[in-house]
């Protein structure tokens, strides 16, 4: 049977409610724990492997589920509904960095690397950003040489999620510095013990504390021939490809931090006493959730058309783009009325809005910031998208 391609499908109820219930499960009761640590341990991944929640959009062949980018929008929106920083790790693990060894991976790669991916053993991400390269992917310094029966690395990584606690790590370098990074980038997988790899954790962030990050500093550092992965210096064009599964699943994010901020202000705004009732009482109160909700289910609906149009094969960077876009800059101004709702008690760093809030700041930066995506959208626009 393929792939759903429905939000309707049987498969995708129960996957929603498989994933929810992991959720409440397996996350919530261990939240405030993780964001004090710092990190999403191996435990919760496990877990999560368990439950098959771990291989959605990979291969059934490779033990996955074959489910698609449906799938993975329905889990990203009940994992980040919960603990941003959980969602961040999970999503990077599952849609983000071990789908690179999934769609172009040697059967070797494949047999080495996905079980233990897809069980939780093995906690996977990615590093392509550098000190001086983020989106501007041409100013790429690392790089990567031959020699021997090996590839030796030098260079540096930075904001690098799950690289302190993880294992594994796709990584991106330079294997032709004279040509432009479209022709000269490869991806490479390397493992955390690999010598000449030094991982220095980075300074506290303002928000997902339970998603480490650190740099990954490269001085000599020795791979063997068969952690190049995928063809040589197509790297870029690896990288684009699966940006496309990442910003949609980084929307999804969106999706599922603003139903939750919404659904938390709705419940205190009911029960909070002022001016002889409770604040819901108030005409301004109630339509400004109103309106907060319409602008939920437009994001939604645009999130899931995108899947469904992704699900199919069509060619989607535009609405791909649109999506990232606007669920980031929307579930800012959506936080943003949820915390000014709760009044004081919102900002207070034991209330569930001022987490929220502080989580959902990253979803305009990464993957591409909103102004990166705008400029894809405009490059898209002709009279005939209007007709």
């Amino acid at each position: 049977m393929n792939q759903p391609n429905t939000f309707d499908d049987p498969r995708i109820a129960q996957l929603r409610d498989t994933a929810r219930r992991a959720v409440r499960e397996h996350i919530e009761p261990h939240g405030d724990a993780w964001e004090a640590t710092g990190t999403t341990p191996h435990t919760a991944y496990r877990a999560l492997g368990a439950q098959g929640l771990l291989g959605l959009c990979h291969a059934k062949e490779d033990g996955g589920g074959g489910l698609g980018p449906v799938a993975s929008v329905v889990f990203a929106e009940e994992i980040s509904a919960s603990y941003g920083g959980v969602a961040e790790a999970v999503l990077i693990h599952t849609d983000m960095s071990s789908t690179h060894i999934g769609h172009r991976g040697t059967e070797a790669q494949r047999r080495r690397y996905l079980p233990g991916m897809l069980s939780g053993e093995l906690i996977c991400g990615i590093a392509v950003t550098e000190p001086e390269a983020g989106s501007d992917l041409a100013a790429m310094r690392t790089t990567a040489r031959r020699e021997g029966d090996g590839w030796v690395l030098d260079g540096m990584k930075t904001y690098a999620t799950n690289a302190l606690h993880g294992d594994v790590m796709i990584v991106a370098a330079r294997t032709d510095p004279q040509a432009k990074a479209t022709r000269g980038i490869s991806l490479f997988i390397v493992e955390r013990n690999t010598p000449g790899l030094e991982i220095r954790p980075m300074a506290r962030k303002l928000g997902l504390h339970s998603s480490d990050i650190a740099d990954m500093v490269f001085t000599g550092a020795r791979l063997p021939a068969d952690a190049l992965l995928g063809e040589e210096n197509r790297g870029f064009h690896a990288i684009m490809e699966n940006f496309q599964n990442e910003r949609l699943v980084l929307g999804a994010m969106a999706v599922g931090m603003t139903r939750r901020a919404l659904e938390t202000t709705l419940a205190y705004v009911k029960s909070r006493k002022a001016f002889g009732g409770t604040l819901w009482d108030l005409q301004a109160t109630r339509q400004r959730l109103a309106m907060l909700a319409a602008r939920h289910q437009a994001v939604t609906a645009l999130v899931h058309g995108t899947a469904v149009r992704a699900a199919q094969g069509q060619d989607c960077v535009r609405e791909v783009s649109m999506v990232k876009a606007l669920a980031g800059e929307t579930v800012q101004d959506v936080m943003r009325e949820c915390l000014q709702l709760h009044g004081g008690a919102g900002y207070m760093a034991d209330c569930p809005i001022e987490r929220l809030t502080r989580d959902a700041r990253i979803l305009t930066i990464g993957g591409g910031a909103t102004e990166v995506m705008l400029e894809e959208v405009a490059k898209r626009l002709n009279e005939e998208y209007f007709r």
